[in-house]
């Protein structure tokens, strides 16, 4: 077979499948394309809601058994510093650091330990959203704050022998 022969077989080939109208394979094509470009976006809110609900839990455990810890009877002095430490080990059981917390204490009477005294605890986390480089953390907003409030009564039995 020539050069010749072959060139006009392959012309005519092509002639016959644009008028039958021959798309073969450009279906899977345009499946893929757009399967990863819906795909891509939703697997990251996905994540972020994920690491944003991590926060919440953590938060919200922090700020309930922090409470606790400090309204408990005879926590006297080392309960800010124990319910620093219950703060750090809700966080860490979520995956988070303790610096990424803040604890705020507000008590109704003085000791917090006090019967009847009213223990309010704030914990505040913020979350910094996966996948966002430090470079762009002062441009685009890329933490969101996770804020739980815990309170708890000081045991008024406490007082009795």
């Amino acid at each position: 077979m020539s050069v010749s022969r072959l060139v006009a077989a392959v012309r005519r080939r092509r002639e016959r499948a644009v008028a039958a109208g021959a798309d073969s394979g450009s279906a899977v094509v345009e499946f893929v394309v757009l399967g990863v470009l819906l795909l891509v976006p939703v697997v990251y809110l996905v994540l972020c809601v994920a690491r944003v609900q991590a926060a919440v839990f953590a938060a919200e455990g922090a700020a309930r058994e922090s409470a606790r810890v400090i309204a408990a009877p005879g926590a006297g002095s080392t309960g800010r510093a124990d319910a620093e430490t219950v703060v750090g080990l809700a966080l860490a059981d979520q995956g988070f650091d303790s610096s990424a917390a803040r604890l705020d204490v507000r008590c109704s009477t003085d000791p917090c330990s006090a019967p009847d005294s009213l223990v309010r605890t704030t914990v505040t986390v913020e979350v910094g959203l996966p996948g966002v480089p430090a470079l762009l953390d002062g441009v685009v907003p890329a933490r969101v704050p996770v804020v739980a409030t815990g309170t708890a009564a000081g045991d008024r039995f406490a007082a009795a022998p």
